[in-house]
């Protein structure tokens, strides 16, 4: 997913709910640029030397790099697949390695169930950085939140903030459970995971992707259909379709333009799978979905 963030207003009905988004985002952040980057408004944004205090809460996962956490309480090192757990008044500051950068994916949230939810059911010591691991599904979650934001449709502060209360679960399920190991082949199918996530609108190379996580072709495609239950093909391929979905009925991009930005090679090609996994063609699914 490209870089983007938006800061979101609430309703008093939002407020009612219990639970409301304040901000998504993302970003990769390359090695040598200065940290946080620019754009963020008063309040959000921050430098190293002063530090800043939210009222609200945030969390981070980073999924690429290493860094830094500084509270009043303590230093803590951030390393991939780590979340960041910041609360509200509480002073701190964050930044990657230079040398390495790293990739966010954050949201910021309030609300009296939050507080209810922070105040017990294992979030209740200070510990601010978890190590989850490459977790496809907190991913998942993360980039629902992200383009329900971009819409912004009728009620979306009330399914996001569903989806926030899932992806704290899931943080907390993995937190708890004493068998994750993150490590090994199933470390690598979860980054193999977001790395595929993250490469749509590319032809996917699976004797390149194995290389770049410095294992074996054979056993990596043997690990990765045990794993997810697919090829790694058949699982780009998926997600391709899922986002082509996402697009029709959300976006007025034309089926052509849709085609060439999850790259594949010809609108006839992207229709014919499309068809084949849906059942009906991209323009029949959209005049389907727009009717509902």
């Amino acid at each position: 997913m490209e870089d983007y963030f938006k800061y979101l207003t609430h309703s008093a009905e939002d407020e009612a709910w219990g639970l409301y988004l304040t901000v998504a985002g993302c970003a990769r952040v390359m090695p040598g640029v200065d940290y946080p980057p620019p754009g963020h408004p008063t309040g959000y944004n921050f430098n190293w030397d002063k530090g800043r205090v939210l009222h609200e809460y945030q969390v981070n996962y980073i999924t690429e790099g290493e860094g830094i956490l500084e509270l009043r309480s303590g230093n803590f090192p951030v390393q991939e697949g780590s979340v960041l757990l910041i609360r509200p008044d509480q002073w701190h500051r964050y930044r990657p390695v230079k040398e390495t950068g790293w990739k966010e994916h954050y949201l910021g949230f309030n609300g009296s169930f939050t507080h209810q939810f922070f105040n017990g059911n294992g979030f209740e010591t200070e510990q601010p950085v978890f190590h989850i691991g490459f977790q496809d599904k907190v991913m998942q979650s993360l980039y629902d939140v992200i383009s329900l934001v971009k819409d912004e449709k009728s009620g979306y502060q009330q399914v996001c903030s569903g989806l926030v209360i899932h992806i704290l679960g899931l943080i907390l399920f993995l937190k708890r459970n004493k068998n994750f190991s993150g490590g090994g082949i199933e470390s690598i199918i979860q980054k193999a995971c977001l790395v595929i996530r993250e490469r749509l609108n590319r032809n996917l190379n699976v004797e390149a992707l194995a290389d770049e996580l410095d294992v074996g072709y054979s056993l990596f495609r043997k690990a990765f259909r045990k794993y997810t239950g697919l090829s790694p093909v058949q699982y780009h391929l998926s997600l391709r379709l899922k986002q082509a979905n996402y697009l029709l009925s959300s976006t007025s991009m034309s089926i052509k333009e849709i085609a060439f930005h999850l790259g594949f090679c010809s609108v006839y090609y992207f229709s014919k799978l499309f068809k084949e996994k849906n059942g009906i063609t991209p323009g029949e699914y959209r005049n389907f979905s727009t009717r509902v």
